[in-house]
């Protein structure tokens, strides 16, 4: 028998009622499948345009016990499956043709809780304050919850007692989802986003690829990884930071268009825009260039953000962000000058290092030149671009993949997107000159040993297949996790991520400390 002294009392008392329901024959976990032909959003948005069509007279539907409404002989119950709820009555006599009224006296009114899962059987009609609703003619137990559910408290149809604790919301993902369907609605709109993008890309003649998530080097952007170990071989592995160069690799090989969306991992800090663990897109074009790229960009998030809301303009929080294309362009160097009245295009490290400690921005003596740019950046400029803005034209300090400037000397062809104050995206005119690819990660090398620890490797291999020849190409990486918050308006990453990332839960709590019914 299971040690029940760490149980709540609602959670014993949920137990014995299982062992209740076991003794009177009943399963309440059935193997069989139950035929379920319906949804409560069917039922409820087309039963009145439809309700002559044989259809209506027998259906089954499954779903969560939300609410029950006690009248003696007969009950209301409101169950709630993936897409909404629906009123179902429950009369002892339909669902007792015999004698033994068991069923409905113990197994409903009493075994039955908030929570459990129960099968319906029967037909739709319209109660007489007009509700459509199901009339039961048979009831199955499909699963008994043995813990209580958060209590939320509603009136006629409207919450106003929502389980809001984000401790809880986030570390219990799943009773969130039961509690606060509405949750569901953001996730059902991310799904929108990724399928809206790739059938962008897919139109356009882009191909969807798989590359490897655990790596012997971590490259393809500036950041701390996660190491692992294999034993097989006895080397250490790190789990991808990035998948560019992999991609870069396709294009060598003919590719002329691939992209993947990838899971990537950085051993960094979480915050309200940060996870450990995240999604980001990643295309490679060739022949393109970052000109070509921002074009692209602009073009598919308009589409992306017109499928989903029917409108370009997007409500969030406080701001109207507007999609439509053409977003502006403004050069990093300008935006310092815009924001700090400092130019820093002709300053050495020194200088910038100057600029830094007048505007009270901390600095390590690791950063080596673009390390501080792009700190003057974050801290002074990044916020103030709330429209999306494409910032142009990056020192080659901070690029050790993009290609030098056409036109512009010590600036490399890259940008970033920028939307309500945080970097969307970042892509590039993509560095094809081996040499000067080995020179720039040499130099990464050199910030590694000044103790910077997101620096970049030395990837032999991929500079091995830049040798064999990479057309030119421009690539981007999309933030994914951070462009569903802007476009669903949410203000955490934490709410565009089923499971986010969070500390390991304290286990030595009492049971009562730890009770859902505290959890609002």
């Amino acid at each position: 028998m299971e040690n029940q002294l760490h149980l709540s009392e609602p959670e014993r008392l949920r137990r014995q009622k299982l062992i209740e329901l076991q003794e009177m024959g009943i399963n309440p976990y059935p193997a069989e499948a139950f035929p379920v032909n319906i949804t409560a959003t069917d039922i409820k948005s087309n039963f009145e345009a439809d309700k002559e069509n044989q259809k209506w007279k027998e259906i089954a539907i499954a779903g969560r016990v939300m609410g029950v409404r006690d009248m003696g002989k007969a009950a209301f119950v409101v169950i709630q499956d993936d897409l909404g709820k629906v009123q179902v009555y429950v009369r002892r006599d339909d669902i007792c043709p015999s004698e033994d009224k068991s069923l409905y006296d113990v197994v409903f009114k009493k075994l039955l809780d908030i929570g459990d899962i129960i099968g319906i059987k029967g037909f739709v009609f319209i109660t007489k304050t007009g509700e459509v609703s199901i009339h039961a003619n048979e009831i199955s137990i499909l699963s008994k919850a043995l813990r209580p559910l958060p209590i939320v408290k509603e009136k006629e149809g409207e919450t106003f007692d929502a389980v809001t604790d984000p401790e809880f919301r986030y570390r219990q993902r799943y009773a969130d989802l039961i509690v606060n369907p509405h949750v569901k609605d953001t996730f059902r709109k991310r799904t929108q986003i990724i399928r809206s993008i790739r059938d962008f890309l897919n139109d356009h003649g882009a191909m969807e690829v798989d590359t490897p998530v655990l790596q012997n080097i971590p490259g393809g952007a500036a950041a701390r990884p996660f190491i692992t170990h294999h034993n097989a071989l006895d080397i250490p592995f790190y789990l991808r930071i990035a998948n560019e160069l992999y991609l870069k690799r396709l294009i060598v090989g003919g590719f002329d268009w691939v992209y993947e969306f990838s899971r990537n991992f950085r051993n960094e800090g979480m915050d309200r825009t940060h996870n450990p663990e995240f999604t980001i897109l990643e295309f490679y074009v060739a022949y393109k260039d970052y000109y070509w790229m921002m074009d692209f960009t602009e073009r598919m998030l308009e589409k992306v953000a017109m499928e989903l809301h029917g409108t370009t303009s997007v409500q969030l929080g406080e701001n109207q962000i507007e999609f439509k294309a053409p977003f502006k362009r403004i050069s990093i160097f300008e935006a310092i000058l815009e924001n700090t009245g400092f130019d820093v295009s002709q300053m050495d490290e020194e200088g910038i290092r100057s600029v830094c400690q007048k505007l009270n921005i901390h600095t390590e003596p690791s950063m080596g030149k673009g390390k501080l740019i792009d700190e003057l950046f974050s801290e002074t400029c990044e916020s103030k671009f709330v429209q999306p803005t494409f910032i142009i034209d990056y020192p080659v300090e901070m690029s050790p993949l993009t290609k030098k400037h056409r036109s512009k000397e010590g600036l490399v062809e890259r940008f970033e997107l920028m939307i309500n104050g945080k970097e969307v995206a970042n892509a590039y005119s993509e560095l094809n000159d081996p040499i000067d690819q080995r020179e720039r990660f040499e130099e990464q090398i050199k910030l590694m040993e000044r103790g910077d620890d997101e620096a970049m490797f030395i990837d032999d291999d991929f500079l091995r297949a830049l040798e064999y020849g990479m057309p030119p190409t421009s690539g981007i990486g999309i933030g994914i996790d951070r462009l569903c918050m802007m476009l669903t308006n949410q203000q955490s990453i934490q709410d565009v991520l089923f499971f986010p990332q969070m500390r390991p839960e304290v286990r030595h709590k009492l049971a009562e400390e730890e009770s859902p019914e505290s959890s609002n």
